[in-house]
């Protein structure tokens, strides 16, 4: 742990020099990353391919092209985030000018998540660079290979005093968050969420947690069901469910279950013909994840899907019927391409089994109706969503993405990004003159000079 105390001590030294506050040196450093990731790509498919059995597709679209996409809008609108940011003056305080100046924290800490190894971990670090701090990334143990890529990557850039990553368990995850830094990041689970704000809590650290839960599926009685029943599984099945924000589990209008079954058994043998030898199907992270999700399995009745193989990590996409509601499987989020099915004859059903439990971090709502849509956006408190669609609203950089009560703690994306890893600093430049006397004391009978300005 003396090398990371190293690392930790020269970052500090370095934002101290102030050297990356300069534009040229935000804007360097994420080109120079960029270029880094693009030669390095074929290695990251690869990487991922190993640890998470993920296709060339899936590795490009949710990883690698999600980053380089990122790295290139945030290159483009760096100098305008930059920029103080004027802000109207009351006119008690007349003549000045007031303006917010965004200045970075200072020494950044990035804890990375395995389902998404390399873009949770370089997502939070590009606001953290662009808004002028220095990054010690840790990435996931669980993921070694894509945690060796992320590495070497950050390796080539040579500035370790800027951007660094540690690798290593949750030893050194622990080591970490015993020592004083600026910003905490983390991704992973509510239940070590708790445990990385207690640490932090004891250097008042402020953090961003990005977690997860239960994110729910309504069906309504006039969805378009081929059309819904495709893009639910499909943001079901990529990374085989592993997914912060994958539907959890699906409430279908009673009226059309079997409609809703028999069009999933035709989607998934349209996605997967072969089932879990799939190529372009991902496996489970490891024996414990898959032991852990074959114990949910028995939550309920399998009535597509349901086979798996231990041996090579693959569970196929199981949709459950009769679900038990005491079970783990409805208590814990799934994080896997288990399915439980759920029925509902009037919208408050839904509406109040959402509201009973903790708040998702996503809800999915698929009907045509715009007023059940309203009712169910203004009813119900989740972290962000789609309507007539699953994961999508991840793919916009002006929506901030984040969580709400057990589901995380604050947003990033986009400029979202800049602006977490920034204190807004306020500042009023007042003029000399005129130095009105009322302000000052002794101040009898000003009170009534005062009314005049506050109303």
């Amino acid at each position: 742990m003396e090398n990371i105390e190293k690392l930790i001590k020269t970052q500090r030294e370095y934002y101290r020099s102030q050297q990356t506050k300069a534009y040229e040196a935000r804007l360097s450093i994420l080109s120079r990353l960029k270029n880094k990731i693009e030669q390095y790509e074929a290695k990251i498919v690869r990487a991922l391919a190993l640890d998470l059995g993920k296709s060339e597709f899936e590795s490009y679209a949710t990883e690698v092209g999600f980053i380089l996409e990122e790295l290139s809008s945030t290159m483009k609108n760096l100098k305008s985030w930059m920029e103080p940011k004027k802000v109207a003056t009351p006119a008690v305080h007349l003549p000045a000018r007031s303006f917010v100046i965004s200045e970075p924290y200072g020494q950044v800490l990035v804890i990375a998540p395995w389902n998404y190894p390399f873009q949770l971990a370089f997502s939070p670090a590009i606001g953290a660079l662009a808004a002028g701090n220095t990054v010690l990334v840790k990435p996931s143990e669980l993921t070694p290979n894509v945690a060796k890529v992320i590495a070497e990557i950050i390796e080539q850039l040579n500035q370790p005093a800027h951007f660094v990553a540690v690798v290593g368990g949750i030893e050194t995850a622990d080591y970490l968050l015993s020592q004083k830094f600026d910003y905490i990041f983390f991704t992973g689970s509510t239940r070590v969420g708790k445990i990385v704000m207690q640490k932090a809590a004891n250097h008042l650290t402020p953090v961003t947690l990005e977690l997860g839960g239960k994110s729910p599926c309504i069906v309504d009685q006039d969805a378009d069901m081929e059309t819904t029943v495709r893009r639910i599984w499909w943001g079901k099945t990529v990374n085989a469910g592993q997914t912060c924000v994958a539907p959890d589990y699906v409430f279908v209008h009673a009226s059309r279950k079997q409609e809703f079954i028999q069009m999933s058994q035709k989607v998934l043998k349209e996605f997967f013909p072969n089932s879990i030898e799939s190529h372009d199907y991902s496996k489970i992270v490891n024996t414990h994840h898959f032991d852990r999700l074959q114990a949910l399995m028995l939550g309920g009745k399998a009535v597509v899907g349901g086979e798996s193989d231990r041996t090579k990590l693959k569970i196929a996409p199981t949709l459950l019927d009769q679900v038990d509601l005491e079970h783990s499987l409805m208590q814990e989020e799934i994080f896997g391409p288990l399915m439980p099915l759920l029925t509902f004859e009037a919208l408050d059903e839904c509406i109040e089994f959402i509201n009973q439990r903790a708040k998702p971090l996503a809800l999915y709502y698929f009907g045509k109706k715009e007023s059940r849509k309203q009712q169910v956006l203004s009813q119900v408190s989740f972290g962000g969503g789609c309507i007539n669609d699953t994961l999508v609203h991840l793919g916009n950089p002006d929506l901030p993405f984040g969580g709400v009560g057990d589901s995380g703690i604050g947003s990033y994306h986009g400029q979202r990004s800049f602006d977490l890893f920034s204190h807004q600093k306020s500042i009023m430049d007042k003029a000399l003159w005129p130095d009105i006397p009322i302000r000052y004391a002794p101040y009898k009978d000003k009170t009534k000079f005062l009314r005049i300005f506050f109303n």
